[in-house]
């Protein structure tokens, strides 16, 4: 009996120690991730994009305010925050002290779901075969989004919510288009709708939820790169094999980090936070990124990308 009982008990303690580790240890284990985004004119000197999503801040996450605070001793050239910063109805003056020094640098915004609708328990398990769009039986908002997206707006950072803007980013002359939460279909991209301008230097998209339909219209109208956050990466991840689901439309394969959608380049940040409700992270860290823009390389005349070919 005392043989047969220790088989359940040992794998119970493996369940706790686990989930200690991904509530305890792992939520709380920030990462910066770097990546070089070949997408600039040969001869521009690299310009360097500092990225944060999915913060779902609340006023008592201390060690998240003192690691974005400690960001900006990257020196940022420009700093996108991709949405879902709030998870508190006060949290929006402790996500201003988290960003107070970044704000000097030019940065931009677009809302998540979670900056206007206050989390639920919800049970997590669901989300194996169905995402979470839809689920908020929520229709006035109960987050301070208004008062958030204000506070950045005078701070000098662009709202970048179905709109677009152009601006100077180092030596760039940067167009930007961004839309709102595909997650809660207030994404409206006809409002912004046609060709980037073929003379800026840059052409960035900005959005929360990488879904596909809205990439693509990106890709078609000429923007170089898509910043969105939304997904955590999983969240909730096996070692070697990745993510289980990615709460939107995209693929398990580009639910976090650096890759192609059609012409353009793609970068999906696993965020930083989790909802309250689901404080925990597992083979899948917190994370910030800072995406360092280089030249492309030249075209040969071979039609190569100027290595030689052998």
């Amino acid at each position: 009996m005392r043989k047969a009982a220790a088989i359940p008990l040992s794998v119970l303690g493996l369940g706790v120690a686990g989930a200690g580790y991904a509530a305890v240890i792992e939520r709380n284990w920030f990462r910066l991730r770097r990546f070089d985004v070949p997408v600039l004119a040969p001869g521009q000197r690299p310009v360097r994009i500092l990225q944060i999503s999915d913060l779902h801040l609340t006023p008592r996450r201390h060690r998240l305010i003192r690691w974005v605070r400690s960001l900006a001793s990257l020196n940022p050239d420009l700093v996108v925050n991709t949405g879902d910063t709030l998870a508190h109805p006060d949290a929006v003056e402790a996500y201003m002290r988290a960003v107070d020094p970044l704000l000097d640098r030019p940065g931009l915004f677009v809302y998540g779901s979670n900056d206007l609708y206050a989390p639920r328990p919800k049970n997590p398990v669901r989300y194996l075969w169905r995402t979470s769009k839809g689920d908020s039986e929520q229709h006035v908002p109960s987050l301070p989004w208004e008062e958030l997206g204000a506070a950045m707006r005078e701070a000098g950072w662009l709202d970048m919510n179905n709109t677009t803007a152009r601006l100077k980013v180092a030596d760039l002359d940067v167009h930007v288009g961004g839309i709102d939460d595909s997650h809660i279909d207030r994404d409206r991209y006809d409002e912004i709708a046609g060709p980037a301008p073929a003379d800026a230097d840059l052409r960035l998209g900005v959005m929360h939820s990488p879904e596909p339909r809205n990439m693509s219209r990106f890709a078609e109208d000429g923007y170089q790169l898509l910043l969105a956050g939304h997904t955590h990466g999983g969240q909730l991840c096996i070692p070697f094999y990745g993510a289980l689901v990615t709460n939107c439309g995209i693929d398990r394969a580009r639910v976090k980090g650096l890759s192609r959608h059609e012409s353009s380049w793609l970068h999906v940040s696993a965020g930083l936070g989790t909802s309250p409700y689901a404080p925990a992270r597992f083979a899948c860290p917190p994370e910030a990124t800072l995406l360092t823009l280089v030249p492309r390389r030249p075209v040969a005349s071979d039609g190569t990308s100027g290595r030689k070919v052998r």
